[in-house]
């Protein structure tokens, strides 16, 4: 593959959440990125082996404690030849340090200040500590996952850390950096997860406005409320994903559930979706995952095993395009996306 950030230098501040994550796809693209430690890591109250921390791989390391002259002076010479700057501080932090964007943009102008938050650089909770979650929960998007008849399911952090936070901060400086090569002038990239996060929420927005979209958990399309779209138990404990919206996949469903579509209420009557979910749960647990998969393989149903991480190395389509690499007996995601010649 080709790698069409070759050249392109990175200086990415020590951090958690999105900032080494947006590191690692920048690396992975083709970027030269220079991690900066501090000489005592952030005490995040769980060890880890730096041999597991995957999104550092394919990074230079170097340390620096930038309270001190001698670290601030070695960070700006960096800073001087960079082409992007990654920092997920609190606001106004990097600016104490000596190291905010007025001062390294006075040392290189064409420099792309990528600043990762949770609430963004201003507004009142600016200063406010918090993680995914709380940044979830304050944009709709936490409200909305999760079963009808209990508190919302607490999601992997990938919604918030890196879908709205690393991902919006990877556009915007990629972004920032075509300004910046046709005009040598660089900019300051605010990238707050609770804006990436609405972002995300925009088709959601827009149907509960239409009145397509019901502010409820479990009612509607997407969130588990329709039976053609959602996951089922299987007899062996273990489960299959669903996802049958447009009219053939669904015939294709009812078909390999041995199910009469004339007996049954229309797809889309909301009414009928418990009823519904029911009965397709009572004939997904008559048989093990195995026997689905063998019923629906070369369907149209869009069923689909659920896989625990355990599988994920045995799965013949992620094997065919080589989807993790064996790095030391580490499993490693391939990067992506994938640039063909």
């Amino acid at each position: 593959m080709s790698t069409p950030l070759a050249g392109v230098r990175v200086l990415e501040m020590e951090s958690i959440g999105p900032v080494p994550w947006a590191g690692m796809l920048l690396a992975g693209m083709g970027a030269e990125v220079t991690r900066l430690r501090r000489p005592v890591a952030a005490d995040m109250g769980i060890p880890r082996d730096a041999r597991f921390e995957i999104q550092n791989h394919g990074k230079r390391t170097t340390t620096a404690d930038l309270k001190t002259p001698q670290g601030r002076d070695a960070a700006l010479d960096l800073v001087q030849d960079a082409h992007i700057l990654l920092e997920g501080l609190r606001p106004s932090v990097m600016e104490r340090l000596g190291l905010g964007p007025d001062i390294c943009r006075e040392r290189n102008p064409s420099l792309v200040y990528g600043r990762a938050t949770g609430w963004g650089q201003s507004g009142p909770l600016a200063q406010t500590v918090g993680h995914d979650i709380n940044y979830l929960a304050a944009t709709g998007v936490l409200h909305a996952i999760g079963s009808a008849d209990a508190p919302p399911t607490v999601p992997l952090n990938l919604i918030g850390d890196f879908g709205a936070g690393g991902m919006l901060l990877v556009s915007g400086v990629l972004a920032a950096l075509v300004q910046a090569r046709a005009t040598g002038k660089g900019c300051v990239v605010d990238a707050a997860i609770v804006d990436g996060a609405l972002a995300l929420m925009a088709p959601i927005l827009g149907r509960w406005q239409e009145g397509q979209w019901h502010d409820a958990r479990e009612r509607n399309l997407f969130d588990g409320g329709a039976p053609f779209y959602a996951t089922y138990a299987t007899a062996d404990g273990k489960a299959v994903a669903v996802g049958a919206i447009e009219p053939r996949f669904y015939a294709a469903l009812i078909a390999g559930l041995g199910l009469d579509a004339s007996t049954l209420a229309p797809q889309h009557d909301q009414a009928s979706w418990p009823r519904m979910r029911e009965r397709f749960a009572g004939i997904f647990a008559q048989h093990d995952r195995a026997h689905w998969c063998q019923v629906f393989e070369g369907t149209e149903a869009c069923v689909s095993p659920v896989l625990s991480l355990s599988e994920l190395a045995a799965h013949p389509h992620l094997r065919a395009r080589t989807s993790l690499v064996d790095r030391g007996g580490i499993l490693h995601p391939a990067p992506a996306p994938r640039f063909l010649d």
